[in-house]
């Protein structure tokens, strides 16, 4: 099973996680959060982040998701990209987690693939002809 971890400002990453467990009924395993407070600085944020990584990797590798691209979560991120082992995507949300927890069990590479297009299909413009289907009226 691969390991998640997410790197992001304040505590977004344990509110995603309280989200996701919400959704699928139990806090799944190996998923936990870095939160950009809990660190005075990079190197010891990059520290820290690259403890949770080798607790995290059983074996299967790690995959990391940063709230913003280009931020102190997503530069630490950057700093310890392993490519097949440690990978990375920036711009984190729930659908991209749903997606990720439920495809870990395929190859990392397949499953940034999947958390991808999680991410990308769970942004909609809420439009009352989409409310219409969704709610059945």
């Amino acid at each position: 099973m691969i390991g998640i971890l997410i790197v992001a400002h304040g505590s977004l990453g344990e509110s995603l996680i309280q989200c996701a467990t919400h959704v699928m009924g139990e806090r799944p395993p190996l998923l936990t959060p870095l939160n950009v407070i809990d660190c005075p600085d990079i190197m010891t944020m990059t520290a820290k982040a690259q403890q949770l990584i080798e607790e995290l990797d059983q074996g299967d590798g790690v995959l990391m998701l940063s709230d913003i691209y280009g931020a102190t979560p997503c530069n630490t991120a950057c700093r310890l990209l392993y490519p097949g082992r440690v990978e990375g995507i920036a711009g984190v949300n729930l659908p991209m987690l749903i997606r990720a927890l439920t495809y870990r069990h395929e190859p990392l590479d397949k499953l940034v693939i999947k958390a991808l297009s999680g991410g990308h299909e769970g942004i909609l413009h809420i439009s009352p002809e989409l409310c219409d289907a969704a709610t059945g009226r």
